[in-house]
Parts: structure tokens; sequence; C-alpha cells
């Protein structure tokens, strides 16, 4: 029988760690900030516009929402070129912040994989 392989995870360089994290971090502010108004904009803004005749929290929190996605995109793209992620991965990432609950999902997923690349890097470094 043939075994198949794991594919193999690029490696990181140690020195690039500290900027690893501090693209983690912007990236993660970004995911909740872009995350909770698009909640906000679906559950609160939607059914007041639609129920009540009241279009403020869309507009309060629609037009963030939307310039801070841009920016949430340009943050994922950091990290996933610091830690080499394949573009499926960024697209997935990418999108998560168009589904109301899905960003926070995608920035914990993205916080397990950078963080276990990041402990890897410092076991080796701690082994030599």
């Amino acid at each position: 029988m043939s075994q198949t392989q794991a594919p193999e995870v690029p490696t990181i360089d140690p020195k690039a760690v500290p900027g690893i994290r501090g693209a983690l971090i912007r990236y993660r502010v970004m995911a909740y900030l872009v995350g909770t108004l698009l909640v906000v904009l679906v559950l609160v803004g939607m059914p007041l516009k639609y129920l009540a005749g009241d279009g403020s929290v869309v507009t309060w929190t629609g037009i963030p929402h939307g310039y801070l996605y841009m920016v949430l995109i340009a943050t994922a793209y950091d990290l996933g070129r610091r830690v080499h992620w394949p573009w499926g991965r960024l697209i997935v990432i990418a999108l998560a912040g168009t589904v109301p609950f899905l960003s926070f999902w995608a920035e914990y997923s993205a916080r397990k994989d950078v963080q276990s690349r990041i402990r890897a890097v410092e076991d080796v470094a701690d082994a030599s």
C-alpha cells in the first residue's frame, strides 16, 4: 500500500518571528473589528432599517465595515505572506469578513496555525 504524506509546512526564519507576531496582532484586531461591525450591521442595523424605518445604524456600521474590510484583507495578506499560506487559505480568510460570525472562526483558525508555526521555530531554536 502506498502511504500519503502530509504536505510539508514551509519553515519560518527565526529572525522573522517578531514581525509575524506583529502581523498576527494587526490581523486579529482587524478581524474582531470587522466581524463585530458586520454582526451589528446584520443583527441590529438591518432589522431597524426594514422593520422600524431607521437606517442610521446601517449607515454608521456599514460604511466603516466596508473600509475596514479592505484593511482586513491587507493585514491578512501581510500575515499570510509572512507565514507562507497558500492562496486558497488567504481567499477563505478574506471572504470570512463578509459572513457574520465567520471572521471570528477565521481569526481563531489563523491564530492557532500561526502560533503553532512560531512554536515549531522556537522549539528548533531551543534544541540547537
